[in-house]
């Protein structure tokens, strides 16, 4: 790879952690909303509480379950195709709890112990939308993008359907999956499911042109 190689993969891995801070940032208004999990840590709620229950007390916990499902994830991709698993794969999965943790711990001194039902079904809302504008930032960085969000990328692209909808159904197949696996639903998980995908898909294009700009702008 020569210098212009690496000065674009540079500003893409930048691009994509702008991408993952505002994302982030979207994911804990919804945590703090304490209205219901996203659909895939329902699904990783619904496999912790089986497999959990097979094994030693203390062997197991929903954030090693959760580390190991997206580890089979992007497994089974390399089989697909690994040109999905980039440099971005992996800093998803490493800067995105600690990213939470701080916004979490930032936010705590902001939001109030209790908040009126329509105060945090709003931050849950504002939440999702700024998530799935964030999501779209790290998918069209094209640097790579985290385990799950991949599996509605890579579905997507293969059965050329559009992403809104591939993401609406993947979102809602980790829900059922892991509520009939024991996990817990609530109205946050349904609005989520509803909502991100449909976003994400108006987002999309806008946020690949604004990639694109700023590429043409700073990569000569």
């Amino acid at each position: 790879m020569n210098s212009r190689g690496y000065k674009e993969w540079g500003i893409r891995s930048v691009i994509l952690l702008i991408g993952l801070v505002i994302a982030h940032f979207g994911v804990t208004l919804f945590l703090l909303s304490d209205l219901g999990s996203d659909p895939f840590n329902v699904f990783v709620q619904g496999v912790f509480g089986k497999v959990g229950a097979l094994l030693p007390a203390g062997v197991l916990s929903h954030g090693r379950t959760h580390m190991t499902i997206s580890f089979f994830i992007i497994a089974i991709l390399l089989l697909v195709d690994k040109r999905y698993i980039k440099i971005g794969t992996i800093l998803c999965m490493v800067f995105g709890g600690p990213i939470i943790d701080f916004f979490s711990w930032a936010l705590g001194f902001l939001i109030p112990e209790y908040f009126p039902l329509w105060m945090r079904t709003l931050m849950l809302i504002c939440g999702c939308i700024i998530l799935a504008y964030g999501m779209t930032i790290v998918i069209k960085s094209d640097a790579g993008t985290g385990p799950n969000d991949l599996v509605a990328v890579v579905l997507s692209d293969k059965s050329h359907k559009p992403f809104s909808i591939v993401r609406l159904l993947v979102d809602g197949c980790f829900a059922l999956v892991g509520f009939l696996l024991g996990g817990t639903i609530g109205v946050g998980t349904l609005i989520c499911i509803g909502l991100v995908g449909p976003v994400a898909g108006f987002f999309l294009p806008r946020n690949e042109r604004l990639v694109q700009r700023i590429l043409d702008e700073y990569v000569s």
